[in-house]
This record gives C-alpha cells, sequence and structure tokens, in this order.
C-alpha cells in the first residue's frame, strides 16, 4: 500500500470520515443527565474509575459524562437501563465531573444489577466485546442481556461451548438480511428478529402473572425441546398465527370486555385500537356490570399444560438441574427449555385486564405503554466540515483576535506552499511523510520561540 495520494482522495476521505462521524456522534454531549433525575438511559459503566476488582460498588456514568469526563478511561457500554441516575457528579466517584461541577451526594435509589459488575447472560460470563461473537438480546423486563445460545435459539459457538449440539439445530437457509440480531459470522437463529418485537427472560416470565399465563401461546413465542418427538430437537410453541389472541378492549360505556371483536392480525402484523365493533361480534361479548370486576372472566388463551409444568419445574429447580434437564431429556415431562419468551409485535395490546392478570402488568407499567428512553439534544455542528466548523469558530472571535487568527493561517498557508513549491517542479508524489515532516518543523520552530 502507498503512502502517497491525490488531493481529490484525500477530500473524498475526509468527506467520508465527517460523514461517518456525524453518523456515529449525532448528539451533543454537554450536559450530564444528573439534574434529570432517575430516567431510562444509556449507561456506561467505567472500568477504570471502579474495577471489578477494586472491591468498590460499580457505578454508572450517562452518554455525555462518558465521553466528556471519561473519555480515556476503559468503559464498558450497558445500554438503556430505566430508573437510573448518573453517578459521575457524585461523591461515589473520584474522578470529578467536568459538566455538572456540583459534588452530589451518591445516589442510594439506583440499582447495580449484574451487569454493572461486567457479567451478562444465564451464563455468568464475563463480557469481551473484542473476543464475543454471538449477538446478545435484552430482556425488557430485567434488562440483562443473554447470547441466542443461551436462549436456545441457536449452536454455541465451539469457542465457548465444550458440549456441541446443546443448542437447536437451524436447517433453515442462510439469510444475510433475515436477521438484524444474527451474529457475524454464525447461522441464523431459530427464531429471526423480524419474528418477534421483545424478549422477556425466563425469571421475569415466572415473576410476572399475567405473562406467566400466555406463555407458549400465539404470538408468546417459546422455544422448547419435546419429548413428543425427540427427533425435531428443539421446536417453537405459540406460532399458531390463526388462533393468535387480538387486542382485549375495554368499553368505557357498558364495561364490555373482550378479545373477540376486534379483526384478528397474524403475529407480526400491526394491530390498531378500533373503537368500531362488529355487530357479529358484539353478541360474543362478556357483559360486565359496573362494579362486578370480581367475577370478570380471564381472557388470556388456554395454555398447554406442558408449558405449566416446565414453569413449575424451573420454579423449584436450581439452575445446574435445569439444564440437566435439557441435556438429558426427562421424559417424564412433555417440553424442557429454559422457559424464555419472545414477544411479538403488539403485544402490549394484547393482554388480558382481568382482575388476576392486571397488578402484574400496572407494577410494570412498561408492559402496558412503551417507555421513553432519553437521548441527549442534537449536535447543532453534527454534519459540518472542518472549513465551516473553522468558520463558525472564527465569527466568534473578537475583532482582533479573529484578524491574528487569519494572518496566522495566511502565513501557514503561504509557508505550506512554499515547502510544496519543489515537488510541484521536479514532477514528485506528495507523501504523507512530507507533509508530517512540514508540521513538525512548525512545531518546533514555535517551541523555539516560547524559550
Amino acid at each position: 500500500m502507498t503512502d502517497s495520494a491525490t488531493l481529490t482522495s484525500v477530500l473524498e476521505s475526509q468527506n467520508a470520515l465527517l460523514q461517518e462521524a456525524s453518523l456515529a456522534l449525532p448528539h451533543s454531549f454537554s450536559q450530564c443527565t444528573y439534574s434529570l433525575g432517575h430516567i431510562r438511559q444509556a449507561v456506561y459503566l467505567c472500568l477504570t474509575c471502579t474495577p471489578p476488582s477494586s472491591g468498590k460498588p460499580p457505578r454508572g456514568v450517562c452518554a455525555a459524562c462518558s465521553i466528556a469526563c471519561h473519555t480515556d478511561h476503559e468503559q464498558l457500554e450497558l445500554f438503556p437501563k430505566r430508573n437510573f441516575r448518573c453517578d459521575c457528579p457524585t461523591r461515589a466517584l473520584d474522578h470529578a465531573c467536568t459538566l455538572h461541577t456540583h459534588l452530589e451526594e451518591p445516589n442510594d435509589t439506583n440499582e447495580y444489577g449484574r451487569n454493572f459488575r461486567a457479567e451478562f447472560c444465564r451464563c455468568d460470563r464475563t463480557y469481551n466485546a473484542e473476543s464475543e461473537r454471538e449477538t446478545m438480546i435484552q430482556c425488557v423486563a430485567c434488562e440483562d442481556w443473554f447470547h441466542e445460545s443461551c436462549l436456545n435459539l441457536r449452536d454455541r459457538p465451539p469457542s465457548r461451548d465444550p458440549t456441541p449440539e446443546v443448542a437447536p439445530q437451524s436447517e433453515a437457509p442462510l439469510d444475510d438480511g433475515a436477521s438484524d440480531a444474527s451474529s457475524s459470522g454464525l447461522p441464523p437463529p431459530l427464531i429471526n428478529a423480524s419474528d418477534y418485537d421483545a424478549l422477556v427472560c425466563s425469571a421475569c416470565v415466572r415473576q410476572i402473572d399475567a405473562l406467566r399465563k400466555v406463555a407458549g401461546t400465539p404470538g408468546a413465542l417459546m422455544v422448547v425441546r419435546s419429548a413428543d418427538s425427540p427427533a425435531e430437537r428443539w421446536i417453537i410453541i405459540g406460532k399458531d398465527e390463526a388462533k393468535e389472541m387480538a387486542p382485549v378492549e375495554v368499553d368505557p360505556q357498558d364495561g364490555i370486555k373482550t378479545n373477540e371483536a376486534l379483526p384478528q392480525a397474524a403475529a407480526g402484523d400491526k394491530r390498531e385500537r378500533s373503537s368500531s365493533i362488529s355487530e357479529e361480534h358484539q353478541a360474543k361479548r362478556v357483559r360486565v356490570s359496573p362494579g362486578a370486576e370480581s367475577i370478570t372472566p380471564c381472557l388470556a388463551p388456554a395454555q398447554d399444560p406442558g408449558v405449566r409444568k416446565l414453569l413449575d419445574s424451573l420454579d423449584t429447580a436450581s439452575r445446574e438441574d435445569a439444564d440437566a434437564n435439557v441435556e438429558e431429556g426427562n421424559h417424564a415431562e412433555r417440553y424442557y427449555g429454559a422457559g424464555d419468551v419472545f414477544l411479538t409485535e403488539g403485544w402490549r395490546a394484547r393482554w388480558c385486564r382481568c382482575k388476576s392478570c392486571l397488578p402484574s402488568l400496572q407494577s410494570r407499567p412498561y408492559l402496558l405503554e412503551e417507555e421513553e428512553t432519553y437521548e441527549p439534544p442534537e449536535d447543532p455542528d453534527s454534519g459540518l466540515s472542518l472549513e465551516e466548523l473553522g468558520m463558525r469558530a472564527l465569527q466568534g472571535l473578537p475583532r482582533e483576535s479573529a484578524i491574528n487568527g487569519i494572518m496566522a493561517f495566511n502565513a501557514m498557508r503561504d509557508d505550506l506552499m512554499k515547502h510544496l513549491r519543489p515537488f510541484a517542479e521536479r514532477g514528485d508524489e506528495v507523501t504523507e511523510a512530507d507533509i508530517r515532516g512540514f508540521f513538525d518543523q512548525r512545531i518546533r520552530e514555535l517551541q523555539a520561540r516560547r524559550r
């Protein structure tokens, strides 16, 4: 590879770098989010300030502080965490915050889960961005991250699993565009990212009553091993699109509740909430008089008894016992697996809201309404060229300073042209080393003047 380049290629490369930087960092990172309180936001773990081996309690910083205050530190991106307040300007960190200069008390109400110890997934492996081959998927409830293979979506790469063929074999043809959650260099997962909208891990499924009731039913996919068909090592249950549960609507006028009144939609289709109900379906509605919530029937779809047994067994079994059950296949049960649920699009509109199901949803508002995730304000300078940024900075200077800056620039330009003229006269190429030599000489001259 040559170290020479034409002026055109240099300009094209510079423009490409500017566009790439604009896409990667389109926001302004000039304000710490501490003053915004506890919000859902991208959180970064600073391993330099609180290394896991130090014994110090883990702390997290916001996106702005990760760039403005900890840019030269080793960091691990934890991605969005709800109800989190930035720790950078608090006494919990020795490194002073440059954006929020008033020293604050430690955040006692922040929750620092296992991710803040750089531990992820049920396999408890320490995350290493450089060596990790698999895509990891975030649970919408606990916000932990799980390997696709630990969710039984694919075979585990040989580099991290000494026992092959534990996870499902997928015979589907490789489709590079089928899943934006596919792992690099590995076959596509058993369930593509386009087939579901959210993941809820097994531990969270078993804590949420409304979800536990619908696990494995249409729209709440599960990956299990079936004792009925051992040849098909892993199967997906809940893919019966024709019977998928429609959104549940509550009529405020007469207290009518229904999950059959709205048009059915296939899994993955968008479901619009509609106030119009056909007469044919009105006859099927379950009428409930106001105040009779205690006798409102549960509208959760019928669940396979095998799924209930699976979840019950996971409640009582240890993690090792559950893994052994998956490996060896205890044929006293119908299904074996981790118990994770993959919710298809429109899942928030399909919940049963009876007296039994609703409390477990209301205590987790993100299951009923999509929560807002904070993003820093857009950077007005994003996408501007170096020339445009220079002109903007120049316009903000006092007149005398601006004139001095222009004179210094013109002097440097004249010296550069003088340095390059011999190359033009000889017809020689100008290499990177030639340009670096010019600026190194300028730096030495400036340093000599200051002595």
